[in-house]
């Protein structure tokens, strides 16, 4: 059965989730983001430098990780059926940590036995595409449904940030913990790492659920249709199917640059490992700057126009456009381009982006006739899972091929940053009627819906 509310008063449950809560979420995502960096940042460089395996090999089981989320719409779905995203949430995390240790024990397998070691690696990788999938969603979902409009952006921006800050973390502590390096070594830091972010899971979660708001569906407590009847209405909603499309297109271009911004620091800059590295963090230091302008400006905005959040996507696209189309220059043109300082505006582009794209995403989320948040942020999540394993994959053998056809390291990055660029403008044109679709479908009432879309 659905879990009470604490405080069950009108005046309660038009507040929502506070800001404690909001970082409990934010908590669930960190121990997500540190379990995903064991198996796509430190196995990935064990199976290339340490085992001598093709980039090829763990590049596909990441991209195999991204496709079985596919199955995002179904685990939102349960959720939505079951009345308690906490157990989707926790279990979905205990998945990880388990997939997370099998893929360490399939890593080290796969020196000694590399036939038994890649079949386990595979086994382990969906495991943890299904982790991500159920436990992610749901807690997007509980978000979605839990958080006021004007807290939107900010609620995204918190978690996101807590995110990115449990990846760094975990992937400091981790890289400090294995050395000496040694099997038994990283096992034991793995087996740790799982155990601690399950822990972490369950201490935020507790009770949780009870605090939550009840904005769209979770206010009128419907139950959820069946799958098949909650896709169909998805998909028959203009404002939803435009706004798959947005996602899908928007995070390909994110996604294109994940791969080859330091190999095109080294092979057109000449800069050093260490030097490209500090590059990457440039990136992330303006994603973060950007997704905390937006989480503040984005509220502020959000609470007085109904589609307020639609300009701050649509510029976070177009920054990140100029960004991209920026670095094309650069390829051409080489030192003494500013490259951190333009790397830095890309970043800040995508935070503003991201941030703003994510609270869209929530309003439209508790918007639908009567499908319930979880299977549609299940529909977007896997649409931006296709997109991250597909934009990742279509960067990096791009350059490859451009860099081939027309024999120039420069043009080649050039060519891919420029079509980067335009998908970008792309899905800022998209984002002119699918955010601002989500905002007012969020906004109005369901006996104004039909006015607003007249």
């Amino acid at each position: 059965m659905h879990a009470p509310l604490a405080d069950p008063s009108p005046e309660s449950a038009s507040r929502g989730f506070g800001w404690l809560g909001i970082a409990r979420i934010g908590l669930v995502q960190a121990a997500i983001g540190a379990l995903v960096m064991l198996a796509t940042t430190v196995l990935n460089r064990l199976m290339v430098v340490e085992f001598g395996l093709a980039a090829a090999i763990p590049a596909g089981l990441v991209a195999w990780h991204y496709a079985v989320q596919l199955g995002r719409p179904l685990w939102g779905h349960g959720s939505d059926r079951g009345n308690s995203r906490t157990l989707w949430i926790v279990g979905g995390v205990a998945l990880l940590a388990a997939a997370s240790l099998l893929a360490t024990q399939a890593t080290l397998m796969l020196e000694s036995a590399p036939k038994l070691g890649l079949v386990l690696a595979v086994i382990a990788y969906s495991l943890i595409g299904a982790g991500v999938g159920a436990g992610g969603t749901s807690a997007l979902a509980l978000l979605a449904s839990g958080v006021a409009p004007q807290r939107r952006a900010a609620g995204a921006a918190v978690t996101w940030i807590m995110m990115v800050a449990g990846i760094v973390a975990s992937a400091i502590t981790v890289g400090q913990l294995i050395q000496p390096f040694s099997s038994g070594r990283l096992l034991a830091v793995a087996a740790g790492l799982a155990l601690a972010m399950v822990v972490l899971t369950v201490l935020a979660t507790f009770r949780l659920e009870r605090q939550a708001g009840r904005f769209g569906h979770a206010a009128e407590g419907r139950q959820a249709p069946h799958f098949g009847a909650a896709i169909r209405e998805i998909w028959h909603e203009t404002a939803a199917r435009r706004f798959t499309i947005f996602i899908f297109v928007s995070m390909i271009a994110f996604s294109m640059q994940d791969l080859i911004l330091e190999p095109f620091a080294g092979l057109v800059f000449g800069l050093a490992p260490g030097e490209s590295t500090q590059l990457g963090g440039q990136h992330q230091g303006g994603i973060l700057i950007g997704m905390i302008i937006t989480g503040i400006g984005g509220s502020a905005f959000t609470g007085k126009r109904p589609d307020g959040l639609r300009a701050w996507v649509i510029c976070g696209c177009l920054i990140s456009a100029a960004g991209l189309a920026a670095l094309g220059l650069a390829a051409v043109n080489g030192p003494p381009w500013p490259l951190g300082a333009n790397v830095f505006v890309l970043g800040l582009g995508n935070g503003v982006f991201a941030v703003a794209a994510i609270g869209a995403m929530m309003g439209l989320a508790g918007a639908g006739e009567t499908t319930r948040e979880g299977v549609r942020m299940g529909v977007w999540g896997a649409s931006q899972a296709i997109a991250f394993g597909l934009g990742g994959l279509t960067g990096a053998v791009g350059v490859d091929l451009a860099r081939e056809a027309l024999g120039d390291d420069g043009a080649g990055f050039q060519l891919v940053f420029a079509i980067e660029a335009a998908a970008f403008v792309c899905a800022a044109l998209l984002a002119i009627k699918a955010t601002g679709a989500a905002a007012v479908r969020a906004s109005v009432g369901q006996d104004k819906r039909d006015e607003v879309y007249a």
